[in-house]
């Protein structure tokens, strides 16, 4: 188990831990990583928050469900045509 040494910092309205990057690249996180706080017999405890495999892809498609062309519309109605009679 490695131990360092932090200070806690002023940040804006909030107060921030600065966390040495050997201890994130030891447990697996990078910047902006989402963590979980939680205290313990009076101490702090972190955990990494797994992300879904498939995190923001809703979003993402409905962003460019927004943006859709009239052509690719045109190709998402063609795809629902029946094609049993083409050669493939």
């Amino acid at each position: 188990m490695r131990t360092m040494q932090t200070a806690l910092r002023k940040m804006g309205n909030s107060t921030g831990i600065i966390v040495p990057r050997a201890i994130l690249g030891e447990i697996g996180l990078a910047i902006g990583a989402e963590i979980d706080l939680r205290v313990e017999n009076g101490k702090l405890i972190g955990t990494p928050i797994a992300s879904g495999a498939r995190a923001g892809w809703a979003e993402a498609a409905a962003i460019v469900a927004e943006h859709e062309t009239e052509d690719e519309i045109a190709w998402r109605a063609f795809a629902n045509e029946d094609d049993s009679d083409l050669t493939w």
